[in-house]
C-alpha cells in the first residue's frame, strides 16, 4: 500500500483523497476547459467518482492527494475541502522513477497552490517527509516525469519554473477539437531538484 502521507506546505495541505472528496472530484470533471487542457477524454459516471475517492488512497504503485487549503486560524485548519488534485503515479521501483499530475479547480488556478504542491510532492518524490520532528522516507526518486499538452503553455511555463525540463514531444498526440496537441515530455531529476532547492 502507498498511502499519501499528510504534507504541508505555506499555502496548501495535501491529504490522502478521501470518499468526502467525491463531489469536488465531480465538480472538476465538469470543468470543460480543464478537461481540454489536461486532454481527458474519457467519460466517468458519478458512482465511478465515488468509488474512486473512496479506494484510491489504498491502490499500491501511486500517490494520490488532494489539495486543501494550508491555512491555519487558532490551531485549526480554516478549511480542508479539496480544491485540486495531484498524483504521483507509474512507480518503478528498479528505475526509481514516477509520473505526476496536477489537477487544479477553475477558482484556484493561477494562484500559487499548484506551484506549492508540486514542490511539496517533489521533496517527498526525492528527499522523503518530515513526520512528527522524524525525517521519514519518500519513494527516493530519481526522475519525476510529465506531459503538458501544447494548447497549456501556462502549465509548460509553471513546470519550467521548478526545474523540469522539456524532454521531446509526441506530435499531435491529443485531439483537440477539430484540430490537434502534441503532448510536451517534461521530467526533472533529483539533483536538479536540490539544486532549485539550495538556490
Amino acid at each position: 500500500m502507498t498511502r499519501s502521507p499528510e504534507l504541508r506546505g505555506e499555502m496548501v495541505r495535501l491529504r490522502a483523497i478521501e470518499s468526502r472528496d467525491a463531489q469536488r472530484l465531480w465538480e472538476a470533471l465538469q470543468d470543460a476547459e480543464g478537461m481540454r487542457q489536461t486532454g481527458t477524454t474519457e467519460s466517468f459516471t458519478r458512482t465511478q467518482i465515488d468509488q474512486w475517492a473512496a479506494t484510491i488512497a489504498d491502490r499500491l504503485g501511486r500517490y494520490d492527494w488532494a489539495i486543501t487549503h494550508g491555512a491555519v486560524r487558532d490551531g485549526q485548519l480554516v478549511s480542508d475541502e479539496l480544491i485540486g488534485e495531484i498524483v504521483l503515479n507509474e512507480l518503478d521501483d528498479v528505475a526509481r522513477s514516477a509520473n505526476l499530475r496536477l489537477q487544479m479547480l477553475p477558482d484556484y488556478r493561477g494562484r500559487g497552490y499548484g506551484r506549492e504542491a508540486i514542490w511539496e510532492v517533489l521533496r517527498f518524490a526525492f528527499d522523503g517527509v518530515r513526520i512528527d520532528g522524524e525525517r521519514e522516507p519518500g519513494p527516493g526518486l530519481h526522475r519525476v516525469s510529465l506531459q503538458v499538452l501544447s494548447i497549456n503553455p501556462r502549465a509548460k511555463a509553471l513546470y519550467e519554473s521548478l526545474g523540469f525540463r522539456e524532454e521531446g514531444r509526441l506530435r499531435d498526440a491529443h485531439r483537440d477539437g477539430d484540430g490537434w496537441a502534441d503532448a510536451v515530455v517534461m521530467s526533472i531529476l533529483e539533483d536538479e531538484f536540490r539544486a532549485a532547492a539550495g538556490a
